[in-house]
């Protein structure tokens, strides 16, 4: 299973049977708000904290998971799953509700491709017959942890990205090589720890860009595939800046494809009169991009091969206030249609 210096390939092509995303009331304004599962009307959602609103993101995209597929708690062997908030805590709290076997696990925002990558693995070894994993994020309880409360009404440059309120989850299990029309995971590459020594939390796609193109260029010498192998590669949530940054980064590495292929999550959900900086971030981000609109759109046959490259900014308010530079991480993996779309 293992090629090349960090990959994984997949011989028994795990496939996501179900997925659901769940997104905030913002977020249901933009771009592909059509594609999402459940969307909220209040950054509250009935609840009395924004924590205790992101712990129902999370309970609400499981228990979509379960509706869709027909399983119970009782069919589903793990749940891998993480989010940004002080030790997962909503995370934490949803899997006491659905009482899953839970492995909690924390890349910030590319804790939904660890996760994923993850699920693959165990599956593809017998490990498991389905896996639940997935990522999300909630705006106002991020800001608060990481920046300032957002009712400080703090200014924010035009490098600064906006944390998504939404959650993307997928069950994994074994494919069916019958069935048409089925999305499968047929490799991923583990990231590495890269630090250039930046420092400004506000420019974080800038951070992460070295990180995306690093785990990109080895993905492709991992399994010696040709550069114009997939039909799109997205990146997680490096934003305008970031995106940018890491599409020339490959390039100098001698990397060359199409700009049009080379995409980001953060600049797909939100519309043109949505003031976001940047684009979007979070750990929500690809999870919910890559669990409602690019699985959508392989179904409908737009893409047959897809690579989600999801970045993490590893950092802590209490490491940015020790002086500490932003240290970064990168999971790719790769998607295809298994028997082509119907």
């Amino acid at each position: 299973m293992l090629k090349g210096k960090q990959s994984w390939q997949f011989e028994n092509k795990p496939a996501i049977l179900v997925s659901s995303s769940v997104a905030g009331p913002f977020e249901g304004k933009g771009k592909i708000a059509n594609e999402f599962d459940i969307v909220y009307d209040e950054l509250w959602m009935k609840e009395d904290s924004f924590e205790k609103a992101h712990r129902l993101l999370v309970e609400d995209a499981i228990q979509t998971i379960f509706t869709k597929s027909n399983k119970t708690q009782g069919d589903i062997q793990f749940l891998i799953a993480g989010d940004l908030i002080n030790l997962m805590t909503p995370t934490n709290f949803a899997a006491s509700t659905h009482q899953i076997p839970y492995l909690g696990i924390y890349n910030a925002c590319a804790t939904s491709m660890e996760g994923l990558a993850m699920a693959s693995f165990i599956v593809n070894s017998g490990g498991a017959q389905h896996i639940i994993t997935g990522a999300s994020s909630h705006n106002a309880a991020a800001e608060r942890q990481f920046r300032y409360p957002t009712e400080y009404g703090g200014q924010k440059p035009p490098t600064a990205q906006w944390t998504v309120t939404g959650a993307g989850f997928g069950l994994i299990g074994q494919s069916n090589p019958q069935m048409k029309n089925q999305p499968v995971v047929a490799s991923s590459t583990i990231g590495r720890v890269i630090d250039m020594g930046l420092t400004d939390p506000f420019n974080m796609g800038g951070a992460m860009a070295p990180a995306a193109a690093e785990t990109i260029y080895t993905h492709f010498e991992d399994l010696q595939l040709a550069h114009d192998y997939y039909d799109a590669i997205f990146t997680g949530d490096l934003g305008e800046i970031g995106n940018e940054v890491a599409f020339e980064l490959l390039a100098e590495r001698g990397f060359h494809i199409t700009r049009e292929k080379f995409q980001d999550c953060g600049l797909m959900i939100y519309g043109d009169d949505q003031e976001v900086q940047s684009g979007g971030s979070g750990a929500g981000c690809s999870a919910f991009v890559l669990y409602s609109h690019i699985l959508n759109e392989m179904k409908r046959g737009i893409y047959k091969r897809v690579l989600i490259c999801a970045t993490g900014a590893l950092f802590s308010p209490l490491s940015f206030q020790q002086g500490e530079t932003i240290p970064c991480i990168a999971h790719a993996v790769a998607i295809e249609m298994l028997g082509g779309a119907e």
